[in-house]
């Protein structure tokens, strides 16, 4: 089946996010709806995956939203962008790290566009510029259908990573593209499409 590719112009909450998100894995699975490709924002939010540890919470009056995907705690917030992926396996490759390595790959093209380097890191997930982070990556399987996604700093508030230790990691610092490049990219969601569909394609 092909992709649905879905924009969300204002910000969407995350529980709602969510909701859709598993809700639309069950109608893959029935094979009543497409896979999912889903572009939008967070309101500021705190959510922390099923790694997470309290000792990650630096300001304890957060609100923090757990989650089913994986890895610790990460913040979503305006500015930022979220990729959200339903994406049946069952119909491609079944291999949750090949998919992996395509995220990481499409979001390096990415920053590419912009002269950025971006590089994995085999102990920590996520893309990174040296040694700060711009964009993290979580994921879930059910019955091979990978879902969750990732998210990409463009010009979000950095400052809101201060109230939490963001992926556990106390030694590394965040950046976005605007803090690397001093300015606002335009284009990114035609952009964003372009570069995963031709790598997700090819799985």
């Amino acid at each position: 089946m092909s992709i649905e590719i879905k924009i969300s112009k204002r910000p969407v909450s995350y529980k709602y996010a969510m909701k859709f998100l598993e809700k639309r894995v069950d109608l893959i699975k029935k094979n009543e709806k497409n896979d999912l490709f889903w572009l939008l924002e967070h309101p500021t939010t705190y959510t922390a995956g099923i790694r997470y540890n309290k000792k990650d919470i630096l300001d304890k009056k957060i609100k923090l939203i757990k989650t089913n995907r994986g890895g610790k705690i990460t913040l979503h917030n305006p500015g930022q962008k979220i990729i959200y992926f339903a994406i049946n396996l069952n119909n491609k490759k079944r291999d949750v790290r090949n998919f992996l390595n395509i995220i990481e790959k499409s979001i390096i093209n990415f920053l590419n566009l912009y002269n950025i380097k971006g590089k994995p890191d085999k102990r920590n997930i996520g893309i990174w510029i040296g040694d700060k982070k711009i964009s993290a990556i979580g994921l879930r399987i059910s019955k091979w259908i990978v879902y969750h996604g990732c998210s990409i700093n463009i010009n979000n508030n950095l400052k809101n990573y201060e109230k939490i230790l963001p992926c556990g990691l106390n030694n590394k610092k965040l950046t976005s593209i605007y803090n690397e490049i001093k300015k606002v990219p335009k284009n990114i969601n035609d952009d964003l499409i372009k570069i995963f569909m031709k790598n997700i394609n090819k799985i």
